[in-house]
């Protein structure tokens, strides 16, 4: 009896070459049609590990771990600088869904810098910023600015400790103006102090104190405006 064969079946060349494409694990440079390119570990055909991305349009470059397809854990950003010509770096912390998230450093400039917390790439938490100027604040942040507890340090070491909001003294404050050894207690309203005292604070030791103390305010009948005012609390229950 005679015995028929079928013949095997040939796969698709383009099932192989999908396969073959599929990425998983590490890999060399694998570049993108804009220039853009990638040296890393993949899985299922995405970024996931650690690996470096470098952007052909602006020049930056992210080294760090990858989730998914996007930066997510440790990693650190650069930018080239315009008058080197070389990276420096802008940004190292963590991150999360492709953007800053967690504790971090943005470098903003040579002298300006902000260390602190971070979410969905904004300051947000408790963080310190040192400006150009030789400010720092120290404090509570929320949508990338100053709000909550905070202390300004002024470059002459004078500071301001109080409440914050929308990056703006707002709220009961004190105000330390060591360099004329006196200190202001009140309120404030979008940087403005509406209401409060000032009183001599370390005037004596001031770089440069007032020409005059401020008087010590005092009443001359202590024990008779005390007296006056028990008569009338005391009139009044009388009268209820």
């Amino acid at each position: 009896m005679p015995v028929s064969k079928c013949p095997k079946k040939s796969e698709s060349l383009w099932k192989g070459w999908d396969r073959k494409a599929q990425k998983n694990g590490l890999r060399r440079q694998v570049y993108a049609v804009n220039g853009d390119y990638y040296v890393g570990e993949w899985k299922d055909n995405v970024k996931h590990g650690k690996g470096t991305q470098v952007w052909k349009k602006n020049g930056a470059i992210y080294e760090g771990d990858w989730k998914f397809g996007k930066r997510d854990g440790y990693g650190t950003l650069s930018l080239p600088d315009q008058q080197t010509g070389k990276c420096r770096r802008v940004y190292s912390g963590w991150w999360k869904g492709d953007k800053k998230s967690g504790y971090g450093i943005q470098f903003f400039g040579p002298k300006e810098y902000y260390e602190g917390e971070w979410c969905g790439s904004q300051r947000s938490g408790w963080g310190r910023m040192y400006y150009s100027n030789g400010d720092i604040y120290e404090g509570q942040w929320e949508n990338d600015k100053p709000n909550g507890d905070g202390m300004l340090r002024l470059k002459n070491g004078n500071r301001y400790e109080g409440c914050w909001e929308r990056g703006m003294k707002n709220g009961p404050g004190r105000f330390f103006h060591l360099d004329h050894g006196q200190l202001f207690e009140g309120f404030w309203v979008d940087n403005m102090a509406k209401c409060g005292t000032m009183i001599d604070f370390g005037r004596d030791e001031a770089p440069e104190p007032t020409q005059f103390p401020i008087p010590e305010v005092k009443i001359l009948d202590p024990d008779g405006v005390l007296a006056q005012a028990l008569a009338m609390f005391k009139k009044t229950e009388e009268g209820d």
